[in-house]
């Protein structure tokens, strides 16, 4: 009886350890926006973002610098295709500032997933001087 209790046990627990599936990492490399000669005054910096799938949770960390003016937000956009700029999905949390961090954690929808592993969700700060755009990246594997 004792064996029995200690292999189902010892089997519970194996589950728990390697039942979990392996979470999924997405990078980007921060850049400046698609811009015209008119804007070289207002945009600048780089950055990098790690984004990392468990379950239906993506958590997002990063940091970015060299803005000539305060980043003011940070979200997550859905483009058409890889490269192709669209709405804003998702908020994160972003430092007020030329040189900062970005952060947050999000529950996708199936859509949402969908997208992701498509290529098609990007990170995107914008800054003061900058509003529609300083700084994105696409999320790739």
């Amino acid at each position: 009886m004792q064996f029995r209790w200690s292999f189902a046990a010892s089997a519970f627990l194996a589950s728990l350890v390697f039942g979990q599936p392996t979470p999924e990492k997405y990078k980007t490399r921060l850049a400046p926006v698609a811009m015209d000669a008119s804007m070289r005054s207002t945009i600048a910096g780089t950055g990098s973002a790690l984004a990392t799938l468990a379950g239906k949770t993506l958590t997002f960390s990063g940091t970015f610098e060299g803005l000539r003016s305060p980043a003011t937000v940070a979200k997550v956009h859905r483009g058409r295709i890889t490269g192709v700029r669209g709405p804003s999905i998702l908020d994160l949390n972003v430092s007020p500032a030329a040189n900062g961090t970005i952060a947050g954690a999000v529950e996708l929808t199936t859509d949402q997933l969908d997208d992701l592993r498509r290529g098609r969700l990007y990170i995107q700060i914008d800054s003061e001087k900058a509003p529609d755009g300083n700084l994105w990246g696409w999320l790739l594997k």
